[in-house]
């Protein structure tokens, strides 16, 4: 056994499942996945730290199942009553996690595409909840303590209150957009602007996705540059997904929602503020182009108004004799598509919109440009150093420029065909080996080297 406690003396790098245990996938929730993998890839042995409301129990069954499905039964009050205690009383030494076996007791396929890479699974019970509680009462981060060796390195995928002691505690921050766009957020400003700051002081290293939000980390937050490292992210999609033959696709689009291949446009992801999609609605519905807009995401804070063309009462009074129906003709609002059905949505759209106000990387953009579909995205924040050349940018906040865009991609069709070129070059600038690479670099910087092995086979078979 090694000073780290693995068993094949390779490093053990953990990360946080705290986006991972969501339902539905966001973009951190890709990044620590795509991370977990990059990790794998380096020879760590990976390790990823969950949060869930389920309870300790000594049957390793029961601790199995509850990570799969916290419904196992309630304890009894008086051991509910007696944790709680023990919580509180220890609040200031921090928390505790164990390992949960994952023996494939539990048949778990329903959440292989979900899951990330690992070799070990630990819990504590409601870590996050606790460390925000903690943070609010001390202005401090709560300490992680693991029943069995400590990592090397935790790397937290998002700004959390929370370390473990003796391990080399580094934290991504993907943007700063609760600071730099106050108005599209619910966040706590002043409690997210001292969280953040405490993190750059007190962190082992920072990490972030683009040179935009680094810029934004270092003159908003005052963290010394080379305290600073920008690994972007990696954009992967499993072959599985991609290799589907385009007559396929064009069934299942058609089949699905009866939309024709290549006469179709697409956005996918959050309706927010800062996803500009009332804009976005406004310059589609302006242009005057053919084919309706298909809009896949859930409604988040504010979705009402970004979709008040849609639902405006007045607007529909304006437009009546007819134009009302063709309107919501224009516009189809899926909440939500499993992953296969949204690549092929992507792969047979016409173009993806994505005139994004704000944002740290913007993998939407990436994703639909590794998959050959042109894309109309924003020249703000890290955009313009993502998509490159590879895409048309144009002013989120023009909506002359962004009808404009719409409208020559749409008569164009040399353009079109080059963009489709383009998009999966400029994508593998962002390709999982590139990311594995930055990040090794990164990790031996902070004293951790990456240990070369065969490429663990779930990779491989993706």
């Amino acid at each position: 056994m090694t000073p780290s406690g693995s068993a094949t003396g390779r490093p053990r790098v953990f990360l946080d499942g705290y986006n991972l245990a969501l339902d539905q996938g966001t973009g951190v929730a890709t990044y620590a996945r795509n991370l977990s993998f990059g990790m794998a890839r380096l020879g760590f042995e990976v390790g990823v730290v969950y949060g869930t409301r389920a309870a300790p129990s000594f049957n390793p069954l029961i601790r199995e199942i509850a990570f799969f499905d916290e419904r196992v039964g309630d304890p009894p009050k008086w051991l509910v009553a007696l944790r709680r205690s023990r919580r509180m009383l220890r609040a200031p030494l921090g928390e505790v996690g164990v390992r949960v076996p994952i023996t494939g007791q539990v048949i778990a396929t329903t959440f292989r595409d979900r899951l990330p890479h690992f070799d070990e699974i630990w819990n504590a019970q409601e870590l996050f909840q606790q460390s925000v509680a903690h943070f609010r009462i001390f202005g401090n981060r709560l300490a992680l303590r693991l029943k069995g060796p400590r990592p090397e390195l935790m790397h937290w995928t998002y700004p959390l209150p929370l370390h473990i002691p003796g391990a080399r505690n580094i934290y991504t921050l993907h943007d700063l957009v609760p600071l730099r766009l106050p108005y599209t957020t619910l966040d706590n400003k002043r409690r997210y602007f001292r969280l953040n700051r405490m993190l750059g002081q007190q962190a082992d290293h920072i990490v972030t996705v683009s040179e935009a939000s680094k810029r934004d980390i270092v003159s908003l937050l005052g963290v010394d540059p080379e305290r600073v490292t920008n690994t972007w992210q990696a954009v992967d999609i499993p072959r599985k997904f991609t290799d589907v033959p385009m007559q396929a696709v064009r069934d299942e689009v058609q089949g699905s929602f009866g939309l024709t291949a290549g006469k179709y446009w697409l956005f996918f992801g959050a309706i927010e503020p800062k996803k500009n999609v009332g804009r976005m609605i406004q310059a589609f519905l302006a242009s005057g182009v053919e084919g309706p807009l298909v809009i896949v995401g859930k409604k988040a804070w504010k979705s009402e108004e970004e979709l008040r063309l849609l639902f405006d009462d007045h607007i529909r009074y304006l437009v009546q004799d007819g134009a009302t129906l063709r309107t919501r003709h224009k516009i189809v609002l899926l909440d939500y598509a499993p992953f296969r059905l949204l690549v092929n949505l992507i792969r047979g759209a016409r173009a993806v919109l994505f005139p994004s106000l704000y944002e740290g990387f913007g993998l939407p953009a990436l994703e639909a440009m590794l998959l050959g579909t042109p894309v109309i995205t924003s020249n703000t924040a890290s955009m313009p150093e993502v998509v490159g050349e590879a895409a048309l940018t144009v002013d989120p906040y023009d909506i002359g420029q962004l009808v404009q865009a719409i409208q020559a991609m749409d008569g164009d069709a040399d353009l079109r065909a080059r963009l489709a070129e383009a998009g999966p070059r400029q994508a593998a600038f962002f390709s999982p080996d590139r990311y594995a690479a930055r990040l090794e670099a990164l990790y031996a910087r902070l004293g951790v080297a990456a240990a070369p092995a065969p490429v663990p086979e779930r990779l491989a078979a993706e």
